[in-house]
């Protein structure tokens, strides 16, 4: 099925799929980064449904699909993901403003660096009418300007190295075609762009169902009998004599 859907996907030297390319899909593209969203999604599925009493057969159904499928991703893990999370975790550390950081049970996930737009960055180099101070004249190295630019900005922290470097993150490691083809298989709903689909779906769902109360009682039982023509057995007999 997966060679079927996947035609039109290119694949990177090292057979890895190109990311943004066609799956094959209407709509649907090569996801960049499934396994960090797909942990992220089925923790954060999982602290939800803590809100929904244990006897709920919702919760109990959603944790046993959400725990099977997240123990699928979690046995799978792409060349030098350890180096790159620690990497990773040591920029959250230096520079945490530039970073959206997303915590659940299961760990703390991190959203890349928050970059403006080129337009956003036009506007906002745009001139305003305030009146600006000036750098003494003949001041020149970078060394010999920072107390000027501190007290033009009255901030004491404040470095232009800080201000003007950005933060490089470096991209998530991939899993092969081969592993991702495997994972596919073995979740069995579909090409990984659909599972995460899926689980997208189910972790805003849990919203609805805690906001609705579906573990409690109807307001008005159901009539006796309602649902017993779907029980086992109380359907009319194909078999013939």
């Amino acid at each position: 099925m997966r060679a079927a859907t996947r035609l039109l996907a290119s694949v990177k030297p090292g057979q890895y799929l190109e990311i943004g390319s066609p799956t094959g899909l209407t709509g649907l593209r090569t996801h960049p980064t499934p396994r960090s969203t797909l942990l992220y999604l089925y923790n954060s599925t999982l602290d939800k449904l803590k809100q929904i009493p244990e006897s709920s057969v919702y919760r109990q159904s959603t944790e046993a699909l959400t725990r099977h499928r997240m123990k699928i991703i979690e046995e799978v893990k792409p060349e030098g993901w350890d180096a790159w999370m620690e990497k990773v975790q040591m920029q959250v550390a230096d520079n945490p403003d530039a970073f959206k950081i997303k915590k659940t049970s299961g760990g703390v996930s991190v959203v890349p660096p928050r970059y403006q737009s080129i337009d956003a960055r036009k506007k906002a180099a745009e001139w305003d009418g305030e009146k600006h101070g000036s750098f003494p004249e003949g001041i020149r190295s970078q060394r010999e300007r920072r107390p000027i630019v501190k007290a033009m900005r009255g901030n004491e922290d404040y470095t232009p190295e800080k201000v003007f470097s950005e933060v490089k993150v470096d991209p998530e490691p991939q899993l092969t075609a081969d592993v991702i083809s495997d994972l596919e298989s073995r979740i069995g709903a579909g090409l990984i762009e659909e599972v995460i689909q899926v689980a997208e779906g189910e972790h805003k769902l849990v919203d609805e169902m805690i906001k609705s109360k579906v573990w409690e009682p109807l307001e008005e039982p159901s009539p006796e009998g309602q649902w017993s023509y779907f029980e086992r057995g109380t359907h009319t007999s194909t078999q013939h004599p």
